[in-house]
């Protein structure tokens, strides 16, 4: 074989392997989106977002799509095409609601077919949701030290993102709890509501809306939730102690935390259980703060029926003289019922023995 017939059966070899890929590449369903990732660019908070994404079946069978899954609620999917014979095209129709965001926005949607070189494609629509007048935060969060005398502070900016100067009138709080007042950092473009609590507060969660009336048509009030985490005096965990039933098969130790968040130190006196043979011992690791109890309940320990057990510690606190933590033992569980013994009849003819 001289050199001329050589390369010519290699040429004619690459020639078949490139008809043999290109068929290959167009066996079965393939899907193609013309515009994958879409930018909507900039919106107004509040309007909507809608995109049709157009696919082409790029393969030489019928392609199914069998799934449209968007990433949130916000962002849903209309009647898309459910089945695109070989070279013509479908649609996919989305929507987003951009009512609660504000800044940069990137939304995904899933497709699900039957291209078995791609299942799944991720579908994209991002941009920036602007709103006429920015409240931030929205929720204004406090916490509270217990036992705390004096106000405490949070900010809130309130930014005019319009042409037209905007003007903010005195804040209301519908509880008093809490306070609030508007003071002006760039005219007729940006404020700051300084929210405060009002001293005493008891221990948990406390709420209120402040409101502020507005020049702006857009939005005429603004309102700001107000929420304060006031911290208790004085922690116990857990706050129950649960035991196996009874009588115990071995002896048992349960530890009981107390933290003091108060301003003064805590002292504490006279632990006890009131049941018998349980053993009680006090840990002072953060002086007049952290206390750690333990409870050794012995061996064969069961506490007395329709009497309620309990521990209880002597505090210095006046609001709280006496800790007590409950202690319960589970029942014992219930014995499976026993079936009376069958009575035996004698065969027909034979004497009963005596």
């Amino acid at each position: 074989m001289n050199k001329m017939t050589a390369k010519m059966i290699l040429g004619v070899s690459i020639a078949f392997a490139s008809v043999a890929l290109t068929v290959s590449a167009a066996e079965g369903p393939k899907i193609q989106f013309a515009t994958p990732v879409y930018d909507f660019g900039k919106v107004k908070s509040g309007e909507p977002v809608k995109y049709t994404f157009i696919f082409t079946n790029t393969g030489d069978e019928m392609i199914f799509i069998t799934n449209v899954q968007p990433s949130c609620g916000c962002t849903t999917a209309g009647e898309w095409s459910r089945q695109v014979e070989a070279g013509k095209t479908g649609t996919i129709p989305v929507q987003f609601n951009s009512a609660n965001y504000n800044g940069q926005v990137m939304k995904t949607v899933t497709v699900t077919s039957n291209d078995k070189t791609q299942p799944s494609v991720g579908l994209q629509l991002k941009g920036t949701v602007w709103k006429p007048i920015e409240v931030n935060p929205q929720f204004a969060a406090i916490n509270v030290p217990a036992e705390s005398q004096e106000p405490v502070k949070t900010e809130v900016r309130i930014i005019n993102n319009m042409d037209e100067v905007l003007e903010v009138w005195a804040p209301e709080s519908n509880n008093k709890a809490f306070t609030a007042q508007v003071k002006t950092n760039t005219a007729g473009k940006e404020f700051v509501v300084t929210i405060s609590t009002v001293p005493p507060l008891e221990a948990g969660n406390v709420q209120a809306t402040i409101t502020l009336k507005t020049s702006s048509t857009n939005m005429p009030v603004v309102n700001i939730t107000a929420w304060a985490n006031v911290q208790a005096v004085v922690v116990v965990n857990p706050p129950q102690i649960t035991l196996p039933a009874g009588p115990l098969a071995a002896k048992q130790t349960a530890a009981i935390t107390i933290q003091n968040n108060g301003t003064n130190a805590l002292k504490l006196t006279d632990a006890t259980v009131d049941a018998k043979g349980v053993d009680v011992q006090i840990a002072e690791s953060s002086p007049g703060k952290l206390f750690t109890a333990t409870l050794t309940f012995p061996e064969g320990f069961e506490a007395p029926q329709n009497t309620p057990v309990a521990f209880s510690v002597k505090s210095s606190h006046p609001r709280f003289p006496v800790i007590k933590v409950p202690v319960m033992q589970m029942p014992r569980p219930a014995l499976p019922p026993t079936s009376p013994h069958a009575a035996v009849t004698p065969a027909p003819g034979k004497p009963v023995s005596q």
